[in-house]
């Protein structure tokens, strides 16, 4: 599938070092760029554990999968040098606006005005994103869910200034991973964390008032509305931390208290308690290397 265009991933954490491993697995040429070197250490890690779960819970899709062919056509980076064939970019780097500028300022100096900037966020404005580039009619969101390989779609959100040439490359890249785009109009959180911080929110909630332990909350969604992950499972899945961040993103962009933090959560977090990442959230994983 390569067509000497590379596709940059910027952030290595687990969306970035997943994103990397789907594209690389259809055949696109990656690049995985992340400030910390370590951070791409153990996304090379991470991709041999995501070959044996995707090979387990899809088999048919992936069954012809080597991870030596996987990590060959990915290249791992700390620079933004060498750029010129970007021809795509997504950014996955944390829900900090000031961060996400400083990404898209050096991505706008460094790549090609032809590029299309994928902004893998879950509330960020995508216009405001749009804002950060040369040209904001190449911005667009792409909010892919987690584990990457194994969820079929993706939320596009469309900025005020995207384009429909953007659109329907994003669209074309997302159908070259056997991907489905359900797109969307800009506001904060979107249509999917609209929704879902408020549900895992609200579930903590219910978690701090002792209303019922956590377990318990996550049974009723699992077996009692058949949802195949409960909403804090779900959390810790995401990372209590990133839910903590797209709260304050929501709070802060409609002034309105139904989007206030549990207490819970905060302390969590303030403890390091983030979910499977660290080992343990709501829910205890073992422990993490």
């Amino acid at each position: 599938m390569s067509t000497g265009k590379q596709v940059l991933v910027v952030g290595a954490g687990t969306m970035g070092a997943d994103l990397a491993f789907d594209l690389s697995a259809h055949g696109h040429s990656v690049i995985l760029k992340d400030i910390h070197e370590d951070a791409l250490v153990r996304s090379k890690k991470r991709m041999g554990e995501l070959l044996r779960l995707v090979l387990l819970m899809d088999r048919a899709r992936f069954g012809g999968a080597k991870l030596d062919a996987i990590m060959s056509r990915i290249r791992f980076t700390t620079s933004y040098e060498g750029l010129d064939d970007v021809h795509f970019v997504v950014e996955n780097v944390v829900e900090d606006l000031a961060v996400k500028r400083e990404v898209f300022a050096e991505l706008g100096r460094y790549c090609g005005e032809d590029t299309v900037f994928g902004v893998n966020t879950s509330c960020v404005s995508i216009t405001t994103i749009g804002s950060f580039l040369p040209r904001p009619d190449r911005a667009i969101g792409m909010h892919f869910l987690n584990p990457v390989p194994l969820k079929r779609l993706v939320e596009v959100i469309v900025g005020h200034h995207t384009s429909v040439e953007t659109i329907d490359r994003a669209k074309a890249l997302l159908d070259s991973l056997g991907k489905e785009a359900v797109v969307v109009q800009d506001s904060p959180g979107f249509v999917t964390n609209r929704i879902l911080m408020l549900t895992i929110n609200e579930a903590a909630f219910v978690v701090h008032d002792r209303i019922a332990e956590p377990a318990q909350v996550d049974r009723i969604f699992t077996e009692g509305f058949s949802h195949k992950m409960g909403p804090l499972a779900t959390g810790d899945l995401i990372g209590l931390d990133t839910i903590l961040k797209s709260l304050i993103v929501l709070y802060d962009s409609f002034k309105d208290p139904k989007f206030r933090p549990c207490p819970l959560l905060v302390r969590m977090v303030d403890a390091g308690l983030l979910g499977r990442k660290s080992g343990k959230g709501f829910f205890d994983y073992g422990k993490v290397p």
